[in-house]
């Protein structure tokens, strides 16, 4: 983010030879490293130079390599990056009321290649099949499939994905073929040379990655920017997706069933009538059709098999279409702060009345405002999976005093599949002081959840007076645009910041570091994740990684405790020959380095497949030593090559108790927020005005909280002042 000490540098594109238009970019002085900038500058001057060449070039030397300090030439992904920077779509005009955009033009979409045949043929009954392109194809997406995987290696899954497989792939190969019954079929030798081709691939030259990435920026920097009312912004998908075995999310009806290849003649564009119409990038095919709708953000439309659903290829999230649609959404959110009395007021009344409609609205927003849930809506569960959301609660969702205490207990148990069929399961007690202070009518809300559900089936809705237009049409009376989501939003940014407040209040927070700040941070982001629910899966990659951690935290522990014992004994003063010293790794780094070498040469050499097979092994052998030195540096990293003076072991066993501090820390942190999804809420509920304030007032860097592509983003919000708060006069600034 510029602020007013800024240097302005002139780079000039010499990727040809004749003279371009030189590109300004502006950096901050911290980047900018004046003094090699001056220096430059000088030497130009006294050569005569008018500045046609850029500080870089000048400073090569030694074989073409920068002197440090020197300016680094930007990339072409680099200029672009600072050309879209440089748009400031808040101070920018509005186009005309109901559109988007005035002018836009794009190159359309990025096909996949044709589906090349590898001639390895499945087994049917034992017995090798011939298969016609298409129909080896449909054979492959199976074979690709981890038959451990989250898919079939659960059984339940399992059953679904091989039945939609099996039927879509018997339309494939025709009811004149061979195959008739899955049980029969045998794709593991399909499945064999996917793993080999897997292995050829790690095999990869230097040569060859810098080839594909070329190949990659091709495509990128034809596809991959749009030009929007004159200036230019990133687009998202531009890549068509490819087919393949839909997956779909939990335990989706429709898993497994073969997502077919989309055509030119499937997708239709949208660009302004000045634009002209992009080249169809696939020989032989046309677009659908091209139209001119600035109301659209859409830049790409076509629709795929499996749901029936139109898919949009659109801008990426950094653009100025998603930026205004963020700060809208936050703004309207803020709007709550003023109305949320009002609203709480209301429904309070409401939960007593007599009339059952009344009464359901009132408990269905006191469930949304409180609870977080999303409002839900009618599935049909032939065609999506089985989630649900406030309006869509079935009486088998909730367990009433599911720990059987009897008496005057108020827990509730809901569990139940929400967006992308993640488990909600919580116990709620009505009757705890969390739901019933300041008039929180808690005890009122069991009440009414046990009446509604009295005398229905377990498939029963218990909300069954309602639906989610009436709930939303209920809310609007409150509030324009008001909805379930505005209220998930509105209790996420207040929810993170009243966290983070009241850890500032803290008594010797000022003292703590960054470090420790972001975990504090990191400890209310996971609050509002728990509210929302916003839950992930633990991986196997993610239990590993807490193992070592922790099995390093025990390795720093002895060797604290080896430590002290060096210190006793140097203070005894008795013979210092005993002290164990460093055990040299000069000949164990000698091996790793001659095994990478290697490794790396075959690599370059290698031709053939079986070749580049060995070249991997040799190649993943050498890594494994590599860490295997690594663990051996680790193991003695508490010792000396000489014996050590008793200030060197104490000054030791100080850095020992800070890394075990540290690390302990970390294991904490990774450990309380295994299960919990930290991104969800900062990408699309918390708004990231509150986390840029609360940075600035406590001198955290926001690159520690928000990664590059969240600070692209929210690039609009970078500018707000350290005291900024998410209230209601920032929701009236629309």
């Amino acid at each position: 983010m510029a602020d007013d000490s800024e240097e302005e540098f002139t780079m000039e594109d010499n990727e040809k030879k004749k003279k371009k238009p030189k590109l300004k970019v502006k950096l901050s002085k911290s980047s900018a490293k004046p003094d090699a900038a001056s220096s430059s500058s000088s030497k130009r001057k006294k050569s005569g130079d008018n500045g046609a060449k850029p500080a870089a070039k000048k400073a090569k030397t030694n074989g073409g390599k920068p002197k440090k300090g020197a300016l680094k030439e930007l990339d072409k992904t680099e200029r672009l990056a600072f050309a879209m920077q440089s748009f400031l779509w808040w101070d920018a005009d509005e186009p005309p009321p109901g559109c988007q955009w005035r002018t836009m033009e794009h190159a359309g979409v990025a096909f996949p290649e044709t589906y090349e045949p590898h001639g390895i043929k499945m087994k049917y009954d034992g017995k090798e099949v011939d298969l016609t392109p298409a129909q080896e194809e449909a054979a492959t997406f199976f074979a690709a499939m981890d038959p451990d995987g989250m898919h079939l290696g659960n059984p339940k899954t399992a059953k679904i994905f091989i039945r939609n497989f099996f039927d879509d792939f018997k339309t494939v190969l025709g009811k004149k073929h061979v195959i008739k019954s899955f049980d029969k079929c045998d794709f593991e030798p399909i499945r064999q040379h996917l793993n080999e081709q897997k292995i050829i691939r790690k095999a990869i030259s230097d040569q060859e990655k810098k080839a594909n990435k070329e190949d990659r920026n091709k495509v990128m920097f034809k596809f991959g920017y749009s030009l929007v009312d004159g200036h230019i912004e990133k687009v998202g998908n531009y890549n068509m997706e490819p087919p393949g075995a839909f997956r779909g999310r939990g335990e989706h009806p429709k898993m497994g069933k073969l997502k077919s290849r989309v055509l030119p003649e499937q997708v239709s564009l949208n660009v302004s009538q000045c634009a002209a119409v992009p080249i169809c990038p696939v020989p032989g095919h046309a677009w659908k059709d091209v139209r001119h709708d600035p109301r659209g953000q859409w830049l790409a439309t076509w629709k795929e098999n499996i749901n029936n659903q139109s898919k949009y290829m659109q801008l990426a999230a950094q653009s100025s279409f998603k930026g205004k649609s963020d700060r809208s959404k936050y703004n309207k959110a803020a709007l709550l702060c003023k109305n949320i009395d009002k609203i709480r007021k209301s429904y309070k009344k409401d939960l007593k009345s007599k009339d059952k409609e009344t009464k359901q609205l009132a408990t269905a927003t006191w469930v949304i405002d409180r609870l977080a849930l999303r409002v839900g809506g009618e599935k049909d569960t032939d065609e999506e999976a089985d989630t649900v959301g406030c309006c869509s609660l079935r009486v088998e969702h909730l367990h009433i005093d599911p720990n059987e205490e009897g008496g005057d207990n108020k827990e509730i148990e809901l569990e139940f599949l929400g967006k992308d069929s993640m488990l909600f399961k919580q116990t709620i007690d009505f009757g705890s002081q969390l739901y019933n202070e300041n008039s929180g009518m808690g005890s009122q809300v069991y009440e009414n959840l046990k009446k509604f559900c009295k005398g229905k089936k377990k498939t029963e809705e218990i909300f069954d007076s309602i639906n989610p237009t009436m709930l939303n049409n209920h809310l609007k009376q409150f509030m324009d645009g008001l909805s379930a989501k505005v209220f998930r939003t509105y209790n996420a940014s207040k929810t993170l910041q009243e966290e983070l407040r009241k850890k500032e209040k803290l008594a010797g927070w000022s003292r703590l570091s960054p470090a420790e700040k972001v975990i504090e941070y990191n400890n209310a982001n996971r609050e509002v994740a728990i509210l929302c629910n916003h839950q992930r899966s633990v991986s196997k990659a993610q239990e590993t990684q807490l193992e070592n951690i922790s099995n390093k935290i025990d390795t720093l522990k002895k060797q604290k405790k080896m430590l002290k014992g060096i210190l006793k004994f140097l203070n005894s003063g008795k013979d210092n020959k005993k002290i164990p010293l460093k055990k040299s790794q000069a000949s164990m780094k000698e091996d790793v380095d001659k095994a990478l070498a290697k490794a790396k040469k075959m690599k370059d050499k290698a031709s053939t497949n079986e070749e580049k097979i060995a070249a991997t092994q040799a190649d993943e052998k050498a890594k494994e030593m590599r860490r295997e030195l690594a663990d051996f540096k680790f193991t003695q990293a508490h010792l000396w090559e000489r014996v050590p003076s008793k200030d060197q072991v104490i000054k030791r066993i100080e850095t020992w108790n800070g890394k075990i501090s540290k690390m302990e820390m970390d294991l904490k942190h990774k450990d309380d927020n295994k299960e919990v999804s930290l991104g969800t809420s900062k990408i699309n509920y918390m708004d990231p005005r509150i986390t840029v304030a609360w940075c600035k007032r406590n001198e955290v860097p926001i690159e520690r909280v928000f990664s590059k592509t969240l600070r692209d983003k929210f690039n609009w919000a970078m500018a707000v002042p350290p005291a900024w708060e998410f209230s209601a006069e920032i929701g009236l600034m629309g």
